[in-house]
């Protein structure tokens, strides 16, 4: 099962490099790896592998980072969604995306979300394996902080000159 990001649909091509799409694993990109983590965490069926491709993190950022995304939505969401999008694939091009319906809620839950450690664990415990794959390029999600968090958890892999999407320039 793959989860989308924030008002995309359609992008798990761009992590196919990676993708394990088995029959127990449960992935998700951006916003979308926080539901495959809340998936996760809620299911009593059998899951082998949580990937998590560059996991919205936030909580590393204060409160005037998150008001200021919040009122740049609610003035202009056609634009800030724009906006955000270029700013996924810096330093690259931008590449066609599919977008979806998308809420000041749905945001304002991305920009809040608090990761726990306690069921990050508890998923190791019930023999969860966690993947966290992270761009080193990334202008969107605190990626020190992420890789710092998740790695007590899971396997994280830095993918050196990728953006959020986890491209970078082929050599």
């Amino acid at each position: 099962m793959y989860f989308s990001g924030f008002a995309l649909h359609g992008e798990a091509h761009f992590f196919n490099a990676f993708l394990d799409d088995g029959e127990y694993v449960v992935s998700g990109f951006s916003y979308g790896a926080i539901k495959a983590f809340r998936a996760a965490v809620d299911t009593t069926k059998r899951l082998d592998k949580l990937q998590l491709f560059s996991p919205a993190f936030f909580q590393s950022k204060g409160e005037k980072f998150k008001r200021l995304q919040l009122l740049g939505y609610e003035r202009d969401s056609d634009a800030y969604i724009t906006k955000f999008s270029e700013n996924c694939f810096l330093p690259y091009s931008v590449e066609p995306l599919q977008y979806s319906e998308h809420t000041t809620a749905q945001l304002k839950d991305l920009l809040e979300y608090k990761w726990s450690k306690e069921e990050l664990q508890k998923l190791v415990e019930r023999g969860t394996e966690i993947e966290v794959y992270l761009g080193s390029q990334d202008k969107i999600s605190d990626v020190e902080a992420a890789s710092a968090f998740f790695k007590p958890f899971a396997t994280v892999t830095l993918i050196k000159g990728a953006n959020h999407f986890l491209q970078g320039e082929v050599i």
